[in-house]
């Protein structure tokens, strides 16, 4: 018996299978960041630019879970590694990626995952649990990025100046934000 992708349902409502919808939702979780990805304020001091970035990859992992999270992450690299530009201030390539913001860019798989297995197993239910969830995982994507400006030779104190402090307020107020966002779409 064949499977059908698109369909009719005994209702005539249009229907899709689950994998097509796995699908989807993917593609949307990377077209999310990137549309997020485009609210950028550069900072004069530094390569890094505050972006609305960290929002969708929090969101995108506390509303889809681990697995279908890291997979549109993923897609959204791969996108802006062949050169679509989805990344801040619509800039593509792979040099984007082993550029002094790709650190940041990797750090997404893993704060993807921590705060998709955390919503998997209920930590996003309530408003403490939900906003130390996501501030773990933004603050995960300032390590993995710090650690990669270290890497480029920077030195640990040159890379958090530029790289960690001036950012930490802003992953508080946008923890809170994706707190209050994933809180009223459990309740939707």
């Amino acid at each position: 018996m064949k499977t059908r992708t698109i369909y009719l349902n005994h209702n005539g409502i249009l229907s899709i299978d689950e994998k097509t919808a796995n699908i989807f939702s993917i593609l949307l979780g990377s077209l999310f960041i990137a549309i997020l990805a485009q609210i950028s304020i550069p900072l004069p001091h530094s390569p890094v630019p505050i972006t609305g970035q960290t929002i969708g990859v929090v969101l995108v992992g506390g509303l889809l879970g681990a697995q279908r999270g890291v997979l549109a992450v993923l897609c959204y690299l791969f996108e802006g590694a062949i050169g679509i530009p989805v990344f801040a201030q619509f800039k593509g390539g792979i040099h984007i990626l082993i550029g002094p913001t790709g650190g940041y860019l990797w750090g997404f798989v893993l704060a993807v995952f921590l705060i998709g297995f955390l919503a998997e197993k209920g930590f996003t239910k309530n408003y403490l649990s939900s906003f130390i969830s996501c501030l773990v995982s933004t603050t995960i994507i300032l390590i993995t990025g710090v650690l990669y400006l270290i890497a480029f030779d920077l030195g640990i104190e040159k890379a958090l100046t530029i790289g960690f402090y001036p950012f930490l307020i802003g992953d508080i107020v946008k923890s809170c934000v994706c707190t209050g966002l994933l809180i009223i779409s459990r309740k939707i």
